[in-house]
């Protein structure tokens, strides 16, 4: 279903706890920015699952990260930027690209740091985590690739990425979808405690925060990442192909330090890197995203997410949410890809 909202007659009311729980969980030599393609008279019934591989991977080096990406459509398309969540890949996104390139787009699906054939430039580059780190990774694959502008669309850290670069670069986003809403937040808001069973949802993350915890995901990645796929999306009745296509990834080198980086930089057990400093005390601000958006959740995520209404404020220019029925859990464009597809069409025409 879709639910309309009306920014200019609603007023942001008790956001600060639900979304301190949704928080745990200049540019030159760049292409002119395009319009959207002529919208299709209705996008192609797509089975989850239906597509298993990629017709392109590629390699491109930016100041830090040699990033590898997918890229489906046409060179000259208008650009959608997928980015996909921990502990997921760019599969998430395995359906949905083809019915955005049918669409005229031309996708973009990088692997984040820590991921799949992403690799750090320098050995000596700390293995940071931080989401504000993240997020400008994306902003210079944007300057490698040079396009100045994209439709940003994420989900888990993911969202978060795409959240941080519509409310710190506005100007390279053309419009963004964000799964669970706004996902923005900061170590000192993280500092103050949540209800026992919010805190009961974040168990991994206080896991991570001690060195039993490291190794046991150094360990036993594949199996905890099953665990969590099955407890986020508890109807998603994934079989083993897909998921060891993803789970691939997580063989990057650096991928237990970064995912261990991050969470405990969320608690605020270990420093980020100064240049970010600056982003990260304007993100503790938790500004408004003025970007056209729309925000979607699945009926059946198990992973810990606001309720809707919780950050329907945080979000200036035209909006939306929807929510998708049928069992959809956390992993929302891999689960239900048409309604994923749909939702960066419809944004891109706000």
């Amino acid at each position: 279903m879709s639910e309309q909202i009306n920014h200019h007659r609603r007023r942001f009311f008790g956001m600060t706890a639900i979304a301190l729980a949704a928080v745990e969980f200049g540019v030159t030599g760049v292409a002119a920015a395009q319009t959207a393609p002529a919208s299709p008279a209705a996008l192609p019934d797509v089975k989850a699952g239906t597509h298993t591989s990629f017709e392109a991977l590629k390699q491109i080096k930016t100041d830090v990260l040699d990033i590898g990406y997918a890229e489906a459509g046409k060179a000259d398309g208008p650009v959608v930027l997928l980015l996909h969540g921990w502990p997921y890949d760019i599969y998430s996104f395995v359906d949905v690209a083809p019915l955005l390139a049918s669409a005229g787009y031309r996708v973009i699906i990088p692997y984040l740091r820590g991921y799949g054939t992403t690799r750090f430039l320098d050995d000596k580059t700390p293995r940071n985590g931080q989401p504000s780190a993240l997020a400008a990774d994306m902003i210079a694959l944007l300057d490698a690739l040079k396009i100045e502008k994209a439709v940003i669309a994420g989900y888990d850290w993911g969202g978060r990425t795409a959240n941080i670069m519509a409310a710190l670069w506005p100007e390279r986003c053309k419009a963004m979808v964000s799964v669970s809403g706004y996902l923005i937040g900061s170590q000192a808001a993280n500092e103050k405690p949540l209800p026992p069973k919010a805190e009961l949802a974040w168990w991994y993350q206080f896991y991570f925060a001690t060195e039993r915890g490291r190794l046991g995901y150094a360990s036993n990645t594949h199996d905890f990442a099953k665990l969590i796929w099955q407890t986020a999306s508890p109807k998603w009745n994934f079989d083993d192909a897909t998921f060891d296509r993803s789970a691939a990834a997580f063989d990057n080198p650096d991928h237990v330090d970064i995912v261990i980086h991050n969470y405990r930089w969320r608690l605020g057990l270990v420093e980020g890197e100064a240049k970010y400093d600056a982003f990260e005390k304007k993100l503790a601000a938790l500004p408004m995203i003025s970007v056209p958006t729309i925000t979607m959740e699945g009926d059946a995520n198990g992973a810990p997410h606001p309720e809707p209404s919780a950050y329907a404020g945080k979000f200036s220019g035209k909006y939306e949410h929807r929510t998708i029925g049928g069992g959809i859990g956390h992993n929302l464009p891999q689960e239900a890809p048409q309604a994923f597809a749909q939702a960066v069409i419809d944004v891109d025409r706000f």
